[in-house]
């Protein structure tokens, strides 16, 4: 297996394996995750493997979730289907820097991507790295957010264009998770900036210590937490990847945030996506 680092903050490809081997191979496997640990995000290209071994592979990390709002493929539970066409233009909730179910209490450790059908040009993914984000901010900035916690929800990203039932019901399944600002890595000990666009405010901001009267949790809370969803955006912390057919994207959940860049135009694009279910938070 070759590796080829992809920028100096985050990403790598690597050639000459296939993921089918590593179903079985438990040394090839066990390279494979401390690549994934180093850079965070790993590529490959020519990789056509079947739906069973995609799902084989991303469960040798661990189990695999099931999405309420995306279907899974019905042979192959825990494969979520992500099918764009003409007739179901994209979704708007990915075109913006988020880490996958955060609105979970244990959101997921990690995803296996596989590009299926995907545009001539265009409609590439984009990785950003938030155990630099969390390094490189000010030292002022992380002694203020080092106790703060924060509500993620999946009732104000992808329920906010449902019936108003439908939505209500959505929160009563999965109610508004709460995370630490800067959780800590389970594998790794880094610490992680950890806020992204499923955040809604923090959840203890209002404390003496910060807020002389009302008016200062607002916009004083707000401006922060815009502050620090803002560090995903910033390019030296980012790679960015061109799908082409039988592509296939790895990345650590618990350390990156992404983002579908949806500049393509009205045409057929299919991902098949296995997450693996992941730890709480601390």
């Amino acid at each position: 297996m070759r590796v080829e680092q992809l920028t100096c903050s985050i990403g790598a490809e690597l050639e000459g394996v296939s993921l089918a081997d590593a179903v079985h191979d438990d040394g090839l496997f066990a390279e494979i995750r401390a690549q994934l640990l180093k850079h965070r995000v790993l590529f490959l290209r020519n990789q056509d493997i079947s739906r069973a071994d995609h799902v084989a592979f991303a469960r040798r990390f661990g189990e695999l979730e099931h999405h309420p709002m995306v279907g899974s493929d019905p042979d192959h539970p825990g494969l979520v289907r992500i099918y764009k066409s003409p007739e179901h233009p994209p979704e708007r909730y990915e075109n913006s820097w988020h880490t996958d179910a955060t609105w979970r209490e244990a959101p997921p450790m990690g995803c296996v991507l596989r590009c299926v059908e995907c545009p001539p040009v265009g409609g590439d993914t984009m990785w950003a790295n938030m155990v630099e984000a969390y390094a490189r901010l000010p030292e002022d900035v992380k002694i203020k957010i080092a106790d703060l916690r924060a509500r993620h929800s999946i009732e104000a990203s992808f329920g906010a264009a449902l019936p108003i039932e439908r939505r209500l019901a959505l929160r009563a399944t999965y109610p508004d998770a709460e995370h630490p600002v800067v959780r800590t890595h389970p594998d790794t000990l880094e610490k992680v900036l950890f806020v992204n666009a499923f955040t809604t405010h923090f959840s203890n901001y209002h404390t003496p210590a910060r807020v002389r009267f009302g008016q200062d949790a607002n916009p004083g809370a707000s401006e922060l937490l815009r502050y620090l969803i803002s560090q995903a955006y910033i390019p030296e912390y980012q790679v960015r990847w061109r799908w082409k057919p039988n592509s296939i994207a790895i990345w650590d959940n618990r350390s990156t945030q992404h983002y579908a860049v949806m500049d393509y135009p009205l045409c057929h694009r299919k991902m098949e996506r296995a997450g693996i279910v992941g730890d709480k938070t601390y």
